[in-house]
Order: C-alpha cells, then sequence, then structure tokens
C-alpha cells in the first residue's frame, strides 16, 4: 500500500507533467529512489537521512514545502535522531583533523631555512676567527736572511665579504624560489556560494597542471556522485572507510560536478589542494558542487 506522503508527492509531479527521468534529472536522485519515494518503500534508500534529505529534494522539485511536507508526514517518515548523533561525532573528528592539518600547513618552511643559514653564517664566523687566532699565536718562522714577511689584511677582509655576499645571494635565491613554488600551486576560489537546504556551489581551481586527479578521503559512509562536463559519470554510489583514498583521473575535464549526500564524513582533494566547502558542512550535509578546472597556459 502506497504511503501518503508518496502519494502526495507522485500527484504533484504528474500535475506538473514531469515523468520520472525528468525529475532524476532535476535531482540527480536515481530513478529507482524516486520509485521507492512515491510507494512507499524507503527501507530501500541508502539509509535514514537519506530518505529525509531525497524526500525534501523531491518536494522542491514538485513545488511543495518540504518542512511542511514532513512536519505533517512525520509519523511516515523515519527519524533521523540515531544519524545526527553520529554526524556529530564524525563532525568533531573532522574539525580534529582539520584543525590538526591547519596547524601543519601555518607552520612556514621559509623562517626555518633562514634560522639553518643563520647558523651556518655563525659557525663559519667562528672558524675564520679561529683560524685568524691560531696564524697569529704560531707564525711562521723567520728566515735568516732576515726577509720581511707581510700578510695581506686586506685580502682576507675582501674573501670573507665576498663569502657574505654569496651567502646572501643563496640565501635571496632560495626565498624567490620558495615564493615562487607558493605561487604555482592550485588555489580555489568561490565564485557562487549556494543557498536553500542543499545548497549547490561554483569554484574556480586555477594553476592546475595538464594532469588533474581528484582524492577522496572518508571517516564515515557517503553517497557521492561525480560527472565531468564531457558527461562521463566517474563514480556514483554509497562508498565507505574501507574504500577510502579513492584517487580519480579527470585531466581530460575543464569542469566536474560533485553531489555529496554526506559532507562532514568526505574530504576531496586536487592536485593535493583541499577543497573547502563554500557552505557549512555540519550544517547542510547535502551539497553540490561544480569546479572549473582552469589549467595554467606556457
Amino acid at each position: 500500500m502506497d504511503m501518503e506522503i508518496g502519494t502526495k508527492l507522485k500527484e504533484a509531479r504528474e500535475e506538473k507533467g514531469l515523468s520520472l527521468e525528468s525529475l532524476q534529472e532535476t535531482t540527480k536522485i536515481q530513478k529507482r529512489y524516486l520509485e521507492a519515494i512515491e510507494k512507499g518503500d524507503l527501507h530501500i534508500l541508502p539509509g535514514k537521512f537519506y530518505a529525509r534529505a531525497f524526500i525534501k529534494e523531491y518536494a522542491n522539485a514538485v513545488g511543495l514545502n518540504p518542512s511542511e511536507l514532513l512536519e505533517e508526514h512525520k509519523s511516515e517518515v523515519p527519524s533521523t535522531e540515531e544519524n545526527e548523533i553520529e554526524y556529530t561525532r564524525l563532525q568533531r573528528s573532522n574539525r580534529e583533523k582539520r584543525r590538526g592539518r591547519s596547524n601543519l600547513f601555518n607552520f612556514s618552511f621559509i623562517p626555518t631555512l633562514i634560522v639553518v643559514l643563520l647558523v651556518i653564517a655563525i659557525v663559519f664566523a667562528a672558524w675564520v676567527f679561529y683560524q685568524k687566532t691560531t696564524a697569529n699565536s704560531n707564525p711562521d718562522p723567520v728566515p735568516e736572511q732576515n726577509d720581511e714577511i707581510i700578510y695581506s689584511e686586506d685580502a682576507e677582509g675582501e674573501s670573507n665579504d665576498n663569502q657574505t655576499d654569496v651567502d646572501d645571494e643563496d640565501e635571496g635565491n632560495d626565498d624567490t624560489e620558495d615564493k615562487k613554488n607558493d605561487s604555482e600551486k592550485p588555489e580555489f576560489s568561490v565564485v557562487e556560494e549556494g543557498s536553500g537546504g542543499s545548497p549547490e556551489s561554483e569554484l574556480d581551481l586555477n594553476n592546475l597542471k595538464d594532469n588533474v586527479n581528484i582524492k577522496l578521503s572518508l571517516d564515515g559512509d557517503t553517497y557521492i556522485q561525480i560527472d565531468g562536463e564531457s558527461g562521463e559519470n566517474y563514480l556514483e554510489g554509497m562508498i565507505n572507510p574501507d574504500e577510502s583514498p579513492e584517487e580519480i583521473d579527470i585531466s581530460d575535464e575543464e569542469k566536474v560536478y560533485f553531489n555529496i549526500g554526506n559532507a562532514p564524513a568526505l574530504t576531496i582533494e586536487i592536485n593535493g589542494t583541499e577543497l573547502e566547502y563554500p557552505v557549512d558542512p555540519e550544517e547542510y550535509v547535502h551539497q553540490k558542487i561544480w569546479v572549473n578546472l582552469n589549467k595554467k597556459t606556457e
């Protein structure tokens, strides 16, 4: 027997003249899940959280108010209290990991290099001073001919000045090279921040090379769909931490689409640069993101 909420959604779809295929294209929810919602077979869906999330997407697509619909039929839709407890635990774990990564990247390599160079310069200066002191305390024997030996302090001083100049030049070159490498790393920027219950955002990723790879790391189960602008589907379905990390080559694409069911559990990196969710993933667990892959021109 059909559930009342499923019947109401189906009637709203038919009134708008929408087919399940067109609804699948709009919501990015697989047709078999849409049919399950209409028939009331919510146990077919990936989990309790997805039942509520998919119903919200369906309601938005056919012009119904999802909050009012869920409240009116709350006895028919499974509660997500247990899932919320689990997501809270996952979110806490994610925050701790991100805090650790943030502390790691806040440690700058350049100050460390400067300290090392200063230590080397001090050691070198001490060695030169020691050599000069030793030479002065143990002068070479004076020949019997009483020939006068003249030590050129100017030449030695000039040598030290030249060495200092070389050290300064090397230090400057190292700093310039480090800054150049930092500026060439891939970098995300927000083009448009999404809104609504399942926000759809757009990002730019600049400074990419010809080879582009996605790395997915998971702390929990999540639904993920990855499509290229070319029309190729790279991944769709539920994945779990046992399958992590997952790596995907998208070098032939200029734009890629992510449909993420459990954002707090999923970390996305493209060519080693982590994607920061434009909308708080702890508040909006279901997010859709387009990323423009802007490759460098030589």
